[in-house]
C-alpha cells in the first residue's frame, strides 16, 4: 500500500484571514510579514492546523529575524465553516508570544489557557467584524 505524498501549497486565503484577525484584535506584537501560511495535503496528523517556529539557533545561523509558519491541514480545515476557520486561526496565533521571538507558547500558562482565550477572542472578533 502506497501512502499519499505530503504536499504543501501557499495558503493566500489563510494569510488574508490572519492579517484581518491581527488587525481586528489588535495583536500588534504579531508581524504578519513574518508569518507564512501553508496548506498541507497528505498529512497523517489529526489537527486542523499547526504553528511552526524558527528556533533561535537557526535564526542566528541564517541571520534571519524570527518567523512562524501556520500550516492548515486541508482534509480537516477546509471542511470547517468560515467562523470555525477563524476560531482555529485565532487559536494558532495565541501560540505566538508577545515578544515575537520565534518560540511558541504552550496551551496553558500562569495566566493563560489558549482554549478559553480562543473562545473569548473569537466572540470579540465577531463583534468587531460586523
Amino acid at each position: 500500500m502506497q501512502s499519499k505524498k505530503l504536499e504543501w501549497e501557499d495558503a493566500k486565503d489563510v494569510k488574508r484571514e490572519i492579517v484581518k484577525i491581527v488587525k481586528t484584535l489588535e495583536f500588534d506584537h504579531i508581524r504578519t510579514s513574518r508569518v507564512f501560511c501553508y496548506r498541507t495535503e497528505g498529512s497523517k496528523a489529526r489537527a486542523y492546523a499547526r504553528t511552526w517556529m524558527m528556533p533561535k539557533i537557526f535564526q542566528n545561523a541564517l541571520e534571519i529575524p524570527p518567523a512562524y509558519v501556520i500550516e492548515v491541514l486541508s482534509k480537516y480545515f477546509d471542511k470547517l465553516s468560515a467562523d470555525e476557520k477563524s476560531k482555529v486561526l485565532i487559536h494558532e496565533l495565541l501560540h505566538i508570544p508577545r515578544n515575537f521571538s520565534g518560540t511558541l507558547l504552550s496551551h496553558r500558562g500562569r495566566s493563560r489557557h489558549i482554549g478559553h482565550d480562543t473562545n473569548t477572542l473569537f466572540k470579540e472578533y465577531k463583534r468587531l467584524s460586523r
